[in-house]
């Protein structure tokens, strides 16, 4: 990860050697000064053809520059001598939040495996990264995002020894060295206590931030013999910890750098995968519960990879996310879905929603809306059919924010949906501050309605609460003749999910939306 503050660091390392340099310059120049002033002291004093009086005089004057010159040469050397302390901390430690940094890093962990080699001692490297900082960073701001670093810092520094060494390798990556463990269990209090300490709120520019972590953990001699092994088997493990919930930690296992190669190749094969038009979309209807009609439909990505064949959005959107790919990608399938629904309009079938997808990275894009307007223009698709689909997380990061463009799509004619309702922010308030059309609970809860009592309330209450609120509420994950019994008592609106029918390519949609109704419901 590119660091962030990696520009300004250098170029205030380059100013303190310029300084430096320049002190250097100028006390030499006082020197050669000092010596000049005293030379030509003594042969005016010797050329002088007056009184002794004035040969005392004359030399008195050169004495006095001398020690005057002497002093200020005195003072430039400790400039310089500070100068360089300076540039030597600057060199070894991170500007944004003066911890040290990589160099600095890699030279005390060498010298902590010179040590543990001869006292046959084992030792700890930590790698954490925080968990979605790039979206606080794409909504609140650098500024804002500079700051909840500093916070994360001070708060890891809290956590360790005297003895430990907590560096910024970049970005939001950190890098702990825990120079004497007697047990590797050692590693995993310290690892629990970041974790617990940076779970707490950030306070930053009046926002109350939250963020986790995830953190790898190897160690010396059991994972590594060296730095760079010990570092890149630590970052593995991280990815695992990632992987498998975030704001956790894990050790790192040998079956891990498998699964860190196929991630990695993953990553490059996205890269290619745009240009090479590997993706396509599948389209899923959304059921109107009380008479069995398609009234919309949801495109979903998937990935036509040349060797591993189809992939489901789960084995690549996260990897796309953490890497910034899913920008591209989330602009290709509104386009594309804008596309295709104009195509089926023409060709006269129904005129119903199509509704995408959002992610936070598009949402928060400076120019999210005009891309947006750029393409409802080339496809002649009109707003009204379009729908957005967003979650709580990207709503509420920043919401003033976010009430802006909102209220700009709802103008534009672009419908609203809060997708997997129920999983994110439980304050309710944007229900009415924002102008949403359309709830989808989440299939979390969907599933379990004909077996468990508190998830049968929850969606029971959440369809209450979007009619009172005269919003549209869709199930999805429906896949029981008995969840669909239960959402119509309960009065739902839609339906989604396998009963009605699995996500199809375009051609078989274009069957199901000719004939009208759900497969699995009778005409």
């Amino acid at each position: 990860m590119d660091d962030k503050a990696a520009g300004p660091g250098r170029e205030k390392l380059a100013a303190a050697r310029e300084e430096a340099v320049g002190l250097r310059e100028k006390a030499a120049d006082v020197r050669e000064e000092t010596v000049d002033t005293r030379e030509r002291g003594i042969r005016a004093a010797e050329m002088t053809q007056g009184t002794s009086d004035d040969q005392i005089s004359m030399l008195r004057q050169a004495n006095a520059q001398l020690v005057i010159a002497t002093i200020e040469a005195h003072k430039l050397a400790e400039q310089v001598q500070t100068a360089k302390i300076e540039l030597d901390h600057l060199a070894h430690h991170d500007v944004l939040t003066g911890l040290p940094n990589r160099i600095l890093m890699n030279d005390r962990l060498a010298q902590a495996l010179a040590l543990a080699r001869r006292s046959g001692k084992q030792l700890a490297v930590l790698f954490m990264d925080l968990d979605r900082f790039k979206h606080i960073n794409d909504s609140l701001g650098h500024t804002v995002g500079d700051q909840l670093l500093q916070s994360v810092s001070q708060r890891l520094l809290g956590c360790v020894r005297q003895s430990d060494t907590i560096s910024r390798q970049g970005g939001d990556e950190f890098v702990t060295l825990l120079p004497d463990i007697d047990h590797p269990e050692d590693a995993a209090l310290s690892a629990q206590k970041m974790l617990m300490t940076i779970a707490l709120p950030h306070l930053i520019d009046q926002h109350d931030l939250h963020i986790g972590a995830s953190i790898g953990i190897s160690i010396y001699p059991e994972d590594g013999l060296d730095a760079e092994t010990l570092i890149k088997h630590a970052d593995t493990a991280m990815f695992h910890a990632k992987d498998n919930g975030r704001n956790s930690y894990a050790f790192f296992e040998q079956e891990m750098t498998a699964r860190a190669i196929a991630r990695q190749t993953i990553e490059a094969s996205l890269r290619l995968a745009l240009e090479r038009q590997e993706f396509v979309l599948h389209y899923q209807p959304k059921i109107n519960l009380l008479s069995g009609m398609i009234v919309g439909i949801e495109a979903l990505v998937r990935w036509q990879h040349p060797q591993r064949g189809l992939l489901e959005p789960a084995e690549f959107v996260p990897i796309a996310e953490d890497c910034g790919l899913i920008l591209p990608i989330g602009r290709w399938v509104l386009r594309e879905a804008c596309l295709q629904a104009r195509a089926w309009q023409d060709a006269g079938l129904p005129l119903i929603t199509i509704a995408v997808n959002t992610s936070a990275l598009e949402f928060r894009a400076g120019d999210f809306l005009e891309y947006l307007r750029a393409t409802l223009d080339e496809s002649r698709l009109e707003p009204r059919y379009l729908e957005l689909e967003l979650t709580e997380s990207i709503l509420m990061r920043d919401a003033a924010s976010a009430d802006s463009v909102l209220h700009a799509l709802a103008d534009l004619g672009v419908k609203l949906a809060v997708d997997d309702f129920g999983t994110g922010y439980s304050s309710l308030s944007y229900l009415r501050q924002f102008p949403i059309n359309t709830l989808k609970i989440d299939q979390s809860f969907v599933n379990q309605i004909t077996r468990n009592p508190d998830d049968a309330a929850i969606v029971s209450a959440v369809i209450g609460m979007g009619k009172s609120l005269r919003q549209l509420v869709i199930a999805e994950g429906v896949e029981t003749a008995e969840q669909v019994a239960f959402l119509l008592a309960q009065h739902c609106d839609e339906g989604q999910g396998y009963f009605f029918g699995r996500p199809v390519g375009a051609a078989a949609l274009a069957i199901l939306l000719q004939a009208g109704v759900a497969p699995a419901l009778p005409d």
